[in-house]
């Protein structure tokens, strides 16, 4: 069996929480996209683990593989790798060596390339880490894997052969004096050579790289569970979201056989379950239809749902955009990834309000769309056609955990089956809190 975790809207969702639950069944669970600019937040004992790059299933001990479709900076791991020791666990962490590395060029081209897009207003609120420029190199044949990092020679003219095209763009059309500034060591093939050369060292001395097709394969082909965990949602994958406001790679469940090496047909077979905020956040710029921007009284709902849902970002910090629940971004993600179930959060965050609305559906230009334009530039014109909702108030969240799906109040019971009919797919989870035992699980993928 494998399951493909994958988020629906625009990141944050809080996948975390259902990769660390159902995790346990799991034997590896696998990264198949992204870097450290996800950021998946774990909450084990009354203890909370923040995790941008680290895969959540190492959290309960088991075997965590970054496939060939992330990108990685060896600093990040490392040093997550080393603060999750310190709180006590032994995480088993395996990296694709046909993974792409981010080395600090990409990072301060990053920083550059998006001040330079905010005039223009193209930025996508990227988190700087330098995801997008080594997507780039990667597609430009330029880039540097995790395999050249065990070889010296490989290494060294990698480096030789990008470097001066990075610090040709940087002065050149960027305008940066190097030399005088805080970033040379990042263009400086020798510093570069011996700073990864020693990550390489450490990753050899820990048997951590793997050929991760050949490696999962083996696992699967075993007997074993693997779990796949998309970062980000849906709407921001590269070719299927809000594009140029996007990540750089693939978060829908096509990318779990393309960024691992495991088959389509393997990931097919098994089960996709999209997780579902029961509003709508994202950190970034860009169109969002249904948000909570208008008037003062939207924008004070918008900062309580905010502060009590803690919408802020875990690898920034940025305060995220609040809007109601986007029924037709959630259509487009079903039909894209093919949801075999959801998980719904956060439907505690909603508790008291005096009404709940639902973006139901689109109108453009007084034409009824329900599910998301092929462009941005249409999908910012719709208007929200809203659908409302009895309210339910709070309640003891911990004591519904406790009783099961019955005891959550009718009225958000409700909610949750309008978004399983609309999306075609059934419950299987719906989150009321943060912790691993304020969720109510209905089903178990692994054993469907």
């Amino acid at each position: 069996m494998t399951v493909t975790i994958v988020g629906s809207q625009l990141g944050d969702e809080g996948k975390g929480a259902l990769v660390d639950i159902w995790g346990g069944d799991a034997d590896v669970v696998v990264r198949y996209q992204g870097g450290d600019n996800a950021g998946h937040t774990v909450v084990q004992d009354g203890t909370e683990y923040k995790l941008s790059l680290v895969p959540s299933g190492a959290i309960r001990g088991k075997v965590g593989v970054l496939g060939n479709g992330c990108v990685v900076n060896p600093e990040t791991l490392f040093d997550e790798l080393d603060t999750l020791r310190e709180q006590g666990l032994d995480p088993d962490v395996r990296i694709a060596r046909r993974a792409h590395v981010i080395l600090p060029y990409h990072r301060v081209l990053d920083g550059i390339e998006e001040e330079v897009k905010s005039d223009s207003d193209l930025a996508a609120g990227t988190t700087g880490r330098g995801i997008g420029p080594t997507y780039e190199d990667k597609a430009g044949r330029r880039g540097i894997r995790i395999g050249d990092l065990l070889d010296p020679d490989v290494l060294r003219d990698r480096l030789e052969y990008a470097v001066p095209q990075k610090r040709a763009l940087a002065e050149e059309i960027y305008g940066l004096d190097i030399e005088n500034s805080e970033h040379a060591d990042a263009f400086d093939v020798d510093h570069l050579f011996e700073t990864y050369r020693e990550y390489g060292q450490r990753l050899e001395t820990e048997s951590m790289t793997v050929n991760a097709g050949e490696f999962l394969s083996d696992k699967h082909d075993g007997g074993e569970e693997l779990l796949f965990e998309g970062a980000q949602g849906t709407s921001i994958d590269i070719d299927h979201g809000i594009y140029p406001y996007v990540t750089s790679s693939n978060p829908t469940a096509g990318g779990a056989a393309v960024g691992t090496g495991v088959a389509p047909t393997v990931v097919g077979q098994g089960e996709v379950v999209g997780i579902v905020k029961a509003y709508l956040s994202r950190v970034g710029t860009g169109p969002l239809p249904t948000e909570l921007d208008g008037t003062a009284s939207e924008e004070e709902l918008a900062d309580f749902i905010r502060e009590k849902g803690g919408e802020f970002g875990t690898v920034t910090g940025r305060p995220r955009r609040i809007g109601w629940l986007d029924m037709p971004m959630l259509r487009h993600a079903a039909r894209a990834n093919g949801f075999t179930g959801i998980a719904v959060n956060h439907i505690d965050v909603l508790a008291g309000l005096e009404e709940i609305n639902v973006g139901h559906a689109y109108d453009l230009n007084g034409e009824e769309l329900l599910t998301m334009p092929a462009t941005t530039e249409r999908w910012g014109e719709c208007e929200p056609v809203l659908k409302t909702f009895e309210p339910w108030d709070e309640v003891d969240w911990s004591a519904v955990a406790d009783e099961g799906y019955d005891a959550i109040p009718a009225n958000a019971r409700a909610y949750l089956d309008y978004i399983s009919d609309e999306v075609g797919a059934p419950i299987y989870a719906v989150g009321i809190g943060p912790g691993r035992d304020e969720t109510v699980v209905l089903d178990n993928p692994f054993e469907k």
